[in-house]
């Protein structure tokens, strides 16, 4: 799913010299360390939407550079380099400023066939949930600058530039108590 929407919203197929580059950096590691904030959207025939999530972001990079970094690099050793790879190569790069506010962070995807529907905000509302119920006050996400469709979603819910982001607006936050 994540290699669907994966350049911008549309389908990433072949741009990054592995199919599966995108699931080992954004999907996976999620499931593995805290399957407890991965929510999906079954069509009655296949899974065509989910939300995943960490609730402590600092103890996620400390995870993946230890259980999975090592395994990383040697699976995409031959991989020419590319934003995306050096993303997967570099977990410190989830190392905000607003941390202590917003300390969870999500990755989220629908299918094209599932978008407008109301099923990515359920996602959201059922994630914001689980968060609260941790006494996690924040979470935060990075959107592609280019996915203006993405950006305006998360803008409709409540999510709001972070500081430490001037004028991209490609990190936004939101309140877990927020109402969705």
């Amino acid at each position: 799913m994540c290699l669907k929407t994966g350049d911008g919203g549309t389908d990433a197929t072949g741009m990054y010299g592995s199919d599966t580059l995108l699931a080992d950096i954004f999907v996976l590691p999620y499931v593995d360390f805290e399957p407890e904030l991965a929510f999906v959207v079954e069509t009655g025939e296949r899974v065509a939407g989910y939300v995943v999530a960490t609730a402590d972001t600092r103890a996620f990079i400390e995870r993946f550079r230890r259980e999975r970094l090592p395994a990383f690099e040697r699976k995409y050793a031959g991989v020419q380099s590319s934003h995306v790879l050096d993303m997967g190569r570099d977990p410190d790069r989830m190392l905000i400023a607003e941390l202590d506010e917003y300390p969870a962070h999500l990755h989220i995807d629908l299918l094209p066939e599932l978008q407008g529907q109301g099923m990515g905000r359920r996602l959201m509302r059922i994630l914001l949930e689980a968060l609260r119920e941790r006494g996690v006050p924040g979470v935060h996400l990075g959107v592609s600058p280019s996915n203006t469709n993405a950006r305006a979603f998360y803008e409709r819910l409540g999510f709001r530039p972070l500081p430490s982001d001037p004028g991209s607006g490609t990190l936004l936050g939101i309140r877990t108590d927020a109402v969705v």
